[in-house]
């Protein structure tokens, strides 16, 4: 097995020299996502990565990569130091794995708060912590901002605050491993008047379907 191209020194003293494409982040996020997630079922075959990039629940796009790209992908990603390729012993066909903690020095938190980045798209701290219970439970909203800040403020930043939309009520974050976000500016949604009784209804149903949500997720975790 060959030595990492990148040391994790330059991570924080050096631009980044590089910049994922989707299938990249894909790979690379459901790697992480699988190693917090199903650790018994970690490392990865190619077969079982191209399942975790391709699958319908906790992706946002819903892909759907041939094996040739995740294969090509694969190999980009352990040029540029990222992931590791793993063979013989216990492992009758090669495995994959990635090395984000250790090239960018993440703890739980962080790694937690990229790897959902980069499988559902710029999301708010709300959205984040909820998605991310699987991986690292925050105590509170508060640990989530703090984290998020650490990644904004690193040395090249690995997080940007995307400015509040029109009908928005919270701003988003996104990662940049793969480049900065132009920010376009949307056309200001009609305000809609509702009364209390329908405020109250609408944040009802908001919680009743993310409630199913999770509900479907632990589900086919036993399936």
């Amino acid at each position: 097995m060959g030595s990492p191209a990148l040391s994790a020194a330059m991570w924080h003293d050096e631009p980044m020299d590089f910049q994922l494409d989707e299938a990249e982040a894909r790979v690379l996020g459901s790697l992480m996502e699988k190693e917090a997630a199903t650790p018994e079922y970690y490392p990865l075959s190619l077969n079982a990565l191209c399942a975790a990039c391709n699958q319908k629940s906790n992706r946002e796009p819903v892909m759907a990569l041939v094996e040739g790209t995740v294969s090509d992908a694969v190999e980009s990603l352990r040029a540029k130091g990222l992931l590791l390729r793993m063979s013989g012993g216990d492992h009758r066909v090669p495995k994959f794995g990635h090395r984000v903690g250790e090239v960018f020095n993440f703890d739980r938190r962080e790694q937690a708060i990229l790897c959902v980045l980069m499988l559902r798209g710029p999301q708010t701290v709300g959205e984040l912590r909820g998605r991310t219970e699987r991986l690292h439970t925050f105590e509170g909203l508060e640990e989530v901002e703090a984290t998020l800040n650490r990644l904004i403020e690193r040395t090249p930043p690995l997080v940007q605050k995307l400015a509040r939309q029109p009908g928005e009520k919270e701003p988003r974050f996104c990662h940049l491993l793969s480049g900065e976000v132009a920010q376009h500016a949307q056309p200001a949604a009609p305000v809609e008047h509702r009364s209390p009784v329908e405020e109250r209804v609408g944040r009802l149903e908001a919680e009743l379907a993310e409630f199913r949500r999770q509900f479907e997720e632990f589900r086919k975790s036993f399936e």
